[in-house]
């Protein structure tokens, strides 16, 4: 029922958004079309706001400036805008309609799973000659993504199972808990039980006359063995945990997506998580600029400020000469004699570089209403408190917001041009010629720019230090300052630039245009034309940017390992950064060494280096994403093995299907219970490959916390999540689900004792409505009262999280306890019936009324003595049913002799039997409690 309740509000879900209307340019003018019936190659138009239906080339926009923003946060998770550049020949008609006087087609490559990337051309055939123009990933708009800027025409190319955004979504495996497994294998063992006990029945009555009729009937009268209740019981009390995490109020804003496995949270071992936006808030503030001899911190910004002042004064002064001369044809650079430049100069090139070699627009909220922004745009055009940056990335916004502080700043951004604003309020235009987009490979991104001033050509470029050292030109203090940088936990960039000639330039252009439009390799074709360009570039700065760490990430950290819990971080980001972050969250403990797994390549040295770290003895380990496919590939169950006996492991460069493929390593290799947490689109694979997934609503958007299986708002709030819900859902399932077999296994001990006395006759002990109402009525509500039960108080297992490491090795539930349980209910199910056959007198009638009326009461008593702490809804519980249960025996005058049970001797003949049946229970729970007690009642005391 509960599925289909889910499934259905997803069906209504689903229909909704198929049925959205969107407007269809047609010759004759603009039709709605559902977004269900948009075929590939249709003319649709997307006003602000709205959700792009499917994935579209990006043709015309109303913006003046022939480009929009996007938000993509329901496609990779990140929350910053991207900008969409349309095609230029379309963006240049007049006026809409011309788009159907034009003959042009666009080529699209076939469907494919990466959402960064795209190859296609656009070509006009009505012109002469021929318009080609090649199409890349700013030119399409993604299904799923939203428009934040200005009204979009693009024709459509993929639909429905071809977009990129279905593509990427795996189907999520249907998670089963722990517990779930091993009840259904005491319930195989339930029902084998079931089939040998008949068995054995037949065979004492000697296979007489149609045996396998009497077979049947004893299958039938004992399978109150098989506990059918059970999943009912823990369904609903998996709802009851459900209820209650999202009740507590220490843990607000809590959601608990996957109702199934609330007890996993009791039994982790593994715990993987994210570093940025999990660990770490993904709010960035510049901290440092490096210029190679000297080092600026956040105390010493006013000296840079100086430093620009001056520059900018002087270069006024120096504008009233000629411009022309102010272009120097540029010699090789190792003939000409290097002169000492000042540091004024030094610092002035550095915050240039910065302010100009990003991917930032800074936008501006229209103040007037929808058809006065014309107006409005050139009033409040620089306003600085109306000013927000959009990137795509928090570091480069950081940058800016950085030399808008030192006094430099963005104040307008367009395809073709940027302004900056200098601190004497003067406004330098520079034309913007290529960028080159950042990508993970190429770990950099570049622009060239021509200063409208003076028409100087300039290559800035910025990026990591591992790209960029060979880039720049020979130095000795970059390698070793990126060191320094990085054990502070700074992300760093290096930048520089390169002077080029309108020869130089124009050369680049041309076989750069050539290579954009090739259609195979295309991409290794625009990587070699830009890396003739990345050589001997001059080195400016080194900037370094801190990520700031969660609220109380270290307590949480620190008890997640005393609990038992082996930490391992998986992060895309680089192996310094990494390192520092674990070591300032406390994720490997300030005594412990760290053991940095050198790159490796071949088997010989992966050899090696794993012989190099099996010497050492609690140490941390720290491996990069492809050492670890190498290892992975030749050295799969040793690697693994030394791995999982590290006390914390830091796996960096990783993505996001290896962060999965981890996930699956360590359930196949272990056996334990894994779970995975993190903020991002990019943590969705390993979140939905764990045991239990826990999604962050962070920075990133709320992707990640849509797929898990909890969401929760901070990291924090993950300890009292798995050390007192994850205990608490754990313990009450176990011990409902043995009291419900339990249950089951008395009553039929009972029968078998009853037919073994009347020389193995089929006859059921209990008729109808007695059998229904004990499994119902007469038991139920207190049997299920036990999922309120507690055995540590919830401050308590948060101050001893050592208490957590007892539930992993899985003592609630096991064997042995299944056959303790199994003891008591033969012990009790014998005395009950004996007793009731010995006691009774004269009729049958009065063994039944004996017996059952000390099932009942035996029942509650075993409720009562198994909870720990009583709770008030327990003991209403326990009097409901007995109520229940005496005025029912009024209206069962067909099973029970009611003038009998008026009588002193029912009283006392039911009271003794239930004392022998619970007395000795009650005294062996007393001398256990006293000569071994458990680990938490020494704390409760």
């Amino acid at each position: 029922m509960r599925e289909a309740v889910d499934e259905f509000r997803r069906f209504q879900r689903d229909k909704e958004v198929n049925s959205q209307l969107y407007s269809k340019l047609t010759v004759r003018g603009k039709v709605q079309v559902k977004s269900s019936d948009i075929q590939v190659g249709d003319l649709i138009i997307v006003e602000k706001n709205q959700r792009i239906p499917s994935d579209m080339v990006f043709l015309r926009t109303s913006e003046k400036a022939g480009s929009c923003f996007i938000r993509t946060d329901q496609l990779d998770g990140e929350t910053d805008w991207k900008l969409k550049v349309a095609v230029s020949c379309t963006q240049r008609l007049p006026a809409l309609g011309d788009l159907f006087s034009i003959n042009a087609y666009v080529y699209a490559q076939k469907p494919q799973l990466d959402i960064h990337s795209f190859e296609g051309t656009f070509t006009r055939e009505d012109s002469d000659p021929p318009v080609h123009e090649s199409l890349s990933i700013e030119n399409t708009l993604w299904a799923s993504t939203v428009v934040a800027s200005g009204t979009v025409i693009g024709v459509v190319i993929y639909t429905g199972k071809e977009t990129r955004s279905v593509m990427n979504t795996s189907n999520p495996k249907n998670k089963v808990g722990l517990l779930d497994l091993e009840l259904n294998q005491l319930t195989k063992a339930l029902f084998l039980a079931l089939v040998a006990l008949s068995v054995v029945m037949v065979t004492l009555q000697g296979f007489a006359g149609p045996w396998y009729r009497s077979l049947f009937r004893f299958l039938l009268l004992f399978s109150y063995i098989i506990p059918i209740s059970l999943r009912v019981n823990l369904d609903m009390g998996k709802a009851a945990y459900g209820w209650m995490i999202m009740r507590d109020e220490h843990i607000p804003g809590t959601v608990v997506r996957t109702s199934t496995i609330p007890e996993e949270l009791g039994r982790l071992v593994y715990l993987l998580t994210d570093k940025t936006g999990t660990l770490t808030q993904n709010e960035m503030v510049f901290k440092r600029l490096h210029l190679g001899t000297v080092s600026y911190g956040t105390d010493t910004m006013d000296e840079i400020q100086n430093h620009l002042v001056n520059a900018y004064t002087q270069t006024q002064c120096q504008a009233g000469g000629s411009s022309a001369a102010s272009t120097p044809p540029r010699k090789a650079p190792s003939s000409a004699p290097k002169v000492r430049r000042s540091v004024s100069s030094r610092v002035h090139e550095a915050v240039k570089a910065v302010a100009l070699c990003h991917n930032v627009t800074p936008v501006y909220e229209a103040r007037g209403a929808a058809g006065e922004t014309e107006v409005a745009e050139a009033d409040q055009d620089f306003s600085d408190d109306n000013r927000t940056y959009q990137a795509s990335s928090p570091d480069e916004v950081a940058l800016v917001q950085w030399t808008e502080s030192v006094g430099l700043t963005l104040v307008s951004r367009d395809l073709t041009s940027m302004q900056l604003r200098t601190p004497g309020g003067q406004i330098l235009t520079y034309c913007i010629l290529q960028t080159f987009p950042f990508t993970s490979e190429s770990k950099r991104m570049g622009v060239i720019v021509r200063d409208e001033s003076t028409a100087e050509i300039t290559f800035y470029m910025k990026g990591a230090d591992v790209a960029m050292a060979s880039i720049v030109q020979y130095n000795d203090w970059l390698e070793e300052e990126c060191g320094n940088m990085a054990r502070e936990g700074l992300r760093t960039l290096v930048v520089a630039k390169r002077a080029l000639t309108e020869e130089q330039y124009q050369d680049f252009e041309s076989r750069y245009n050539q290579a954009k439009l090739s259609l195979h390799d295309r991409t290794l074709k625009v990587a070699a034309v830009v890396e003739s360009l990345e050589r001997e570039m001059e080195l400016l700065c080194l900037t370094g940017v801190e990520d700031q760490l969660q609220a109380d990430v270290r307590p949480t950290l620190e008890m997640l390992r005393n609990a038992g819990i082996k930490i391992w971080m998986l992060t895309g980001d680089k192996l310094e950064t990494a390192t520092c972050i674990a070591k300032s969250s406390h994720l490997v403990s300030r005594t412990q060494d760290t053991h940095v797994f050198r790159p490796v390549t071949s088997r010989g040295e992966a050899h090696l280096e794993l012989n190099a770290f099996r010497r050492k003895h609690d140490c941390a380990l720290v491996i990069s994403g492809d050492s670890l496919e190498v290892c992975l590939k030749y050295y799969e169950h040793e690697f693994v093995e030394l791995a999982c006996q590290c006390p914390a492991v830091v796996c960096c460069r990783c993505s996001p299907t290896q962060k999965a493929h981890i996930v699956k390593l360590l359930q196949q290799h272990t056996g334990r219970r894994t779970c995975a947490i993190g903020d991002g689109g990019n943590d969705v694979s390993m979140i939905q490959a764990a045991d239990c997934g826990i999604g962050i609503e962070g920075k990133e958007g709320r992707q990640a916390s849509l797929a898990a299986d909890f969401s929760i708002t901070r990291f924090k709030h993950v300890g009292r999540l798995l050390m007192v819900h994850g205990r608490s859902s754990y313990k009450r399932s176990a011990a409902l689900g043995q009291f419900v077999m339990h249950r089951g296994l008395i009553i039929s001990t009972m029968q078998a004792v009853f037919s073994s006395v009347f020389y193995f006759a089929s006859v059921p002990l209990y008729q109808g409505f007695l059998m229904v109402g004990y499994a119902t009525v007469y038991t139920m509500f207190p049997v299920f009262s036990l999922v309120l039960d507690q055995d540590v108080k919830p401050e308590m297992a948060m101050l001893y999280p050592e208490l957590y490491k007892d539930l992993t090795k899985g003592r609630s539930l096991s064997f042995k306890t299944f056959l303790v349980w199994v003891l008591i209910s033969i012990y009790q199910g014998g005395i009950l019936m004996f007793g009731a056959l010995v006691l009774f007198e004269s009729e049958f009638v009065h063994v039944v009324a004996i017996s059952f009326t000390a099932l009942v009461l035996t029942e509650l008593l075993m409720v009562a003595l198994t909870v720990r702490t009583w709770h008030w809804l327990m003991v209403v519980a326990q009097l409901l049913s007995l109520g229940c249960y005496v005025a029912s025996l009024a209206f069962l005058n067909e099973y029970f002799d009611v003038a009998f049970i008026t009588t002193v001797t029912f009283v006392w003949k039911v009271s003794a039997i239930t004392v022998v049946s619970c007395l000795p229970l009650y005294v062996l729970k007393y001398l256990k409690r006293k000569l071994s007690p458990p680990s938490y009642s020494k704390l409760s005391s």
